[in-house]
């Protein structure tokens, strides 16, 4: 069952959250939106109160790119949810992205942070100055990474400390007893890494799409990409080509803007969304 936050009323915006976060990353931007919308905010698949004790010993492509995909849809459908706008970063812009292929006719436009378009995936992802910043992917995939780590508070504060503190560069994006208690639940941890283990993940994606025949077809849905300059995952050269992801899209560049866009440019973020619930 997928448990929902909903805030609001008047045109759908779906956002979307993020690894390592969960619902409360639209803690900031929700409340600036929710006079003029209705923002709805799922659990995704395996995280917060859409986890239960027994995802752990699910196989990962239940909680992978296609598995979410299929229930957000299913989210859409049996929510009445009309022509929204999809806000994510993270995993979450990987959902939308996906979303923008799947249902391009259903959404008024799209909203997320950094993200890489598909040429730039091996470029950008496996090079040798880079590869290193996704070296917790590769970790994600074995057994210890879950023996070290889940159930055990310490460890996960300290484990998602270094993610919050590492990606984030506004003061804002900081890591919450909240989320440390949700990741903790013994199973809920090992269930959040099931997107990485389903091959869902950067690494994967560029790892399959090298040497690739065909990349995958650009999204035709108005979008707008908030940058992140000082995110360490994706730099500023990471941008390029984003028009060959999104033809009907811009990009806007923040200064002094890290990872996790919802927290540290909620403003901005809900300026993005304010200018696709006007169009008409």
């Amino acid at each position: 069952m997928v448990a929902v936050e909903r805030n609001g009323s008047g045109p759908a915006v779906l956002c979307l959250h993020g690894w390592p976060g969960g619902p409360s990353d639209y803690r900031l931007l929700s409340p600036l939106l929710a006079a003029e919308a209705d923002v709805v905010v799922p659990h995704l698949l395996g995280y917060a109160d859409s986890f239960e004790p027994a995802d752990a010993q699910r196989p990962p492509s239940d909680f992978g790119r296609d598995a979410q995909v299929r229930m957000l849809v299913e989210l859409i459908d049996s929510l009445g949810l009309e022509q929204p706008v999809v806000v994510g970063y993270d995993v979450g812009a990987t959902l939308a992205v996906t979303l923008g292929r799947t249902i391009p006719e259903r959404l008024r436009g799209i909203v997320v942070g950094n993200t890489l378009a598909p040429s730039q995936f091996g470029a950008c992802a496996l090079d040798d100055d880079h590869r290193a910043e996704f070296w917790y992917q590769d970790f994600h995939q074995l057994s210890v990474c879950s023996q070290l780590c889940d159930g055990n508070p310490a460890a996960v504060r300290s484990y998602l400390q270094h993610f919050w503190s590492h990606w984030g560069n506004r003061s804002d994006a900081e890591l919450t007893e909240e989320l440390v208690e949700e990741y903790s639940r013994p199973g809920a941890f090992t269930a959040a890494l099931n997107w990485y283990r389903s091959g869902s993940a950067t690494l994967a994606t560029a790892l399959s799409l090298r040497g690739a025949a065909e990349l995958p077809p650009p999204v035709q849905v108005p979008t707008t990409v908030l940058w992140g300059v000082q995110d360490p995952l994706y730099p500023r050269r990471f941008a390029e080509s984003l028009d060959e992801l999104f033809p009907q899209g811009s990009v806007r560049v923040l200064d002094g803007v890290g990872h996790f866009t919802p927290l540290e440019a909620a403003a901005e973020m809900a300026e993005a969304v304010r200018d696709f619930l006007q169009e008409k």
